[in-house]
C-alpha cells in the first residue's frame, strides 16, 4: 500500500491544485461582492467585477490629465528603481559582511554584536529619524529598506560560511590557498545560492517598507498611491494595486529562483520540490 508520503502530483496536478486556491478564493469574493451590491449598489468595500476593470482601466491605460503620465507605469518604475538599488546594495553589503564575518573571528568578534544589534530594532520605529536626517527624498526610503534587510542576510550569509566543514579550508590552506584565494574559489561559491535564497526571502519585508515609506512621504510610487485613494475608499484602484504589487513581487522571486537554478544546478540534485 503506498503511503500519502509518497505520493507526488504531476506537473499538470501540481498546477491544478496551485491555482484552486485562488479559483476559490476568487469564487468567495464574487460571491460576497454580489451579496453586498445587491443590498446597496452604492457600497465600495468589495467593487464588482466590472468596477475593477473600469479601475485598471483608468490608472493602466488613461492617461493621468494633470501630469500626462499613465498612473500605475509611472508608480511601478517609481517604486522599482526604489526597490532595485535597496535589494542590490543590501545584497552587496550582505555578501561582503557575511563572508568577512564568517571567515575571520577577529572580524567577527569586532561586528557581529553590532549588525545583530541593527537586526533586531524594528525599522519602521526609526522611520521619522531617517526622514529627520536624510530628509523626505528617496535616499531615506532606501536607506529604510536597507537597515530593514541587510543586517539579515548578513547574518544568514555568516552563519552558511560558519557552516561550511572545517576540512575544506584545511585542504585549501594545505595546497598553498592564501585567505583571499580560499574566499574567492572556496567559500563565494557555496554562499552565492544562499545569498540569492535570502535575497527571495527578504523580498517580503522590503515591500513592506517600501509601501510604508511612500505612504508617508512620496510624490510617486504604488504605495504613495494606496494610501491616496484610501481616502476615497477607492477599492477598484486598490485592489488592483495590491494585486499588481503581489505579482511584480512573486516574478521577482521566480525570476531568482531560476537564476539560482541555472547557476548553481548542483544546489537543486535530489530536490525535486524545492521552490
Amino acid at each position: 500500500m503506498k503511503r500519502l508520503i509518497n505520493l507526488r502530483p504531476s506537473i499538470g496536478a501540481a498546477v491544478l491544485l496551485g491555482l484552486l486556491p485562488f479559483l476559490l478564493l476568487a469564487l468567495l469574493y464574487g460571491i460576497n461582492s454580489a451579496e453586498r451590491l445587491h443590498e446597496n449598489p452604492d457600497d465600495r468595500l468589495l467593487p464588482s467585477l466590472i468596477q475593477l476593470v473600469e479601475g485598471v482601466k483608468m490608472v493602466a491605460i488613461n492617461e493621468d490629465p494633470r501630469t500626462g503620465d499613465i498612473v500605475l507605469w509611472a508608480d511601478t518604475a517609481a517604486s522599482l528603481k526604489r526597490i532595485g538599488w535597496a535589494v542590490g546594495a543590501s545584497a552587496l553589503f550582505g555578501l561582503g559582511f557575511g563572508l568577512l564575518a564568517g571567515m575571520l573571528p577577529y572580524f567577527r568578534a569586532l561586528g557581529s554584536p553590532l549588525v545583530t544589534t541593527l537586526s533586531l530594532i524594528p525599522p519602521m520605529a526609526i522611520l521619522p529619524i531617517l526622514f529627520l536626517a536624510f530628509g523626505l527624498d528617496e535616499f531615506a526610503k532606501v536607506m529604510l529598506i536597507i537597515i530593514g534587510i541587510a543586517p539579515l542576510l548578513i547574518r544568514d550569509l555568516q552563519a552558511r560560511v560558519l557552516e561550511i566543514p572545517a576540512e575544506m579550508l584545511i585542504k585549501a590552506q594545505s595546497l598553498g590557498a592564501s585567505s583571499w584565494q580560499i574566499g574567492l574559489r572556496v567559500v563565494l561559491p557555496q554562499v552565492l545560492p544562499r545569498l540569492i535564497d535570502g535575497v527571495r526571502l527578504a523580498l517580503g519585508p522590503a515591500w513592506l517598507f517600501l509601501i510604508s515609506a511612500e505612504a508617508i512621504a512620496a510624490e510617486q510610487g504604488l504605495g504613495y498611491r494606496i494610501f491616496l485613494v484610501r481616502r476615497y475608499m477607492s477599492m477598484d484602484i486598490i485592489l488592483p494595486y495590491v494585486l499588481w504589487i503581489t505579482l511584480l513581487a512573486f516574478v521577482v522571486d521566480r525570476l531568482l529562483y531560476l537564476l539560482n537554478r541555472q547557476c548553481f544546478p548542483w544546489l537543486y540534485s535530489g530536490k525535486a520540490g524545492h521552490k
